[in-house]
């Protein structure tokens, strides 16, 4: 899925070139994530549940969580540079991983983008000025996605009161990697955030 896997996706609701990513704030024992495609459909949706020691969250392709994609599972419950491994719900194959870079990310987001063999193939970063937003969280952020030194997906924070909502541009990707794991990164970096504006 990490190298390869988003041409198989080539139709249906992955194939969109732009998603928009939203944060419920007021979901009970945990919050909501929903990714819409361009025409406000419903893509993908998590639920993150709350008072679990170690990090495990599955991505839903229905808001019944009946339709399982894929399985987010935290290999450490407490890490600098916490690696989270990707599997596919349907075969439960690793996929990838997903490990942050903890002391740089204290000052700019970033995470190092793992095939099931441990290389590193790809990167997440925040972009702009990373150091401002840590002190004045009002200003919006944004990161990009690259896949052996290539752009492939970009994540833009829109304002909005009361939530968080992200457009996920995946304009440059052409096949090269399965939308559902830049979802996944999209959800990754909106919960960094949410972690941070709350101190924790």
């Amino acid at each position: 899925m990490v190298p390869a896997g988003g041409q198989q996706l080539a139709a249906g609701p992955f194939a969109h070139p732009m998603y928009t990513v939203k944060q419920s704030y007021w979901a009970f024992l945990g919050r909501t994530t929903r990714v819409l495609s361009p025409d406000g459909m419903l893509v993908a949706y998590i639920k993150r549940p709350v008072f679990k020691w170690k990090e495990e969250m599955i991505i839903y392709a229905d808001e019944a969580q009946t339709m399982p994609l894929l399985m987010i599972k935290a290999r450490q419950a407490i890490a600098i540079n916490l690696v989270r491994d990707v599997f596919d719900s349907s075969t439960g194959e690793l996929v990838g991983s997903i490990r942050q870079r903890g002391l740089k990310s204290m000052f700019r987001d970033t995470w190092d983008i793992l095939d099931p063999h441990e290389q590193q193939v790809g990167l997440m970063q925040e972009d702009g000025n990373s150091f401002l937003r840590r002190l004045f969280p009002i200003l919006l952020g944004k990161w990009h996605i690259e896949l052996h030194a290539q752009p492939v997906a970009y994540i833009k924070q829109v304002f909005r009161f009361f939530a968080k909502e992200y457009t996920l541009d995946m304009t440059p990707n052409q096949g090269r990697m399965d939308p559902r794991f830049a979802m996944a990164l999209a959800v990754l970096a909106l919960y960094a955030e949410t972690r941070r504006e709350q101190g924790s």
